[in-house]
């Protein structure tokens, strides 16, 4: 789908905030609201928009640790290791990677005990992962949720 301005500005308006009303996207693009509608359903449906988000404050929910975890997956392991991971309770993020590790995963746990409890108990003893290296983190100076528009 090839995407004009005008797609390109309702896409910035609601990857900012999804809850943005229909009729006030359409007055900051000097359009009417019958149109903006139009686009949002065109670009739902050609799976530009894939979905409207919330997003939520792990600390609030009593996450007070997150980390990124590199693992090595065993050759001839990959599909069962990978569907294994998508079960695991704080495990939110898993991507596959090029370089010294395969997969890269995001994790949340209360404290580095329930870390610790993480890795060891249920990511570390798992059939098909080679290695692991877990890089807590100790803070974010910068987070941009979305894709540049």
């Amino acid at each position: 789908m090839e995407l004009d301005e005008t797609d390109r500005a309702i896409l910035r308006i609601l990857q900012a905030d999804a809850r943005t009303p229909f009729s006030e996207i359409a007055r900051r693009i000097d359009m009417s609201s019958a149109t903006v509608h139009d686009r949002v359903s065109r670009l739902e449906e050609a799976g530009v928009l894939t979905g409207y988000h919330a997003e939520v404050d792990p600390s609030a929910l009593g996450y007070g640790v997150s980390a990124f975890v590199g693992l090595r997956v065993r050759q001839g392991h990959e599909t069962e290791a990978l569907e294994r991971l998508r079960d695991v309770e704080g495990v939110r993020e898993v991507h596959l990677t090029t370089g010294e590790w395969d997969v890269l995963l995001r994790v949340y746990a209360e404290s580095t005990d329930a870390l610790r409890e993480l890795m060891f108990g249920g990511i570390a003893g798992m059939e098909g992962f080679d290695r692991s290296q877990t890089m807590v983190i100790l803070g974010t100076d910068y987070h941009e949720s979305g894709v540049p528009i």
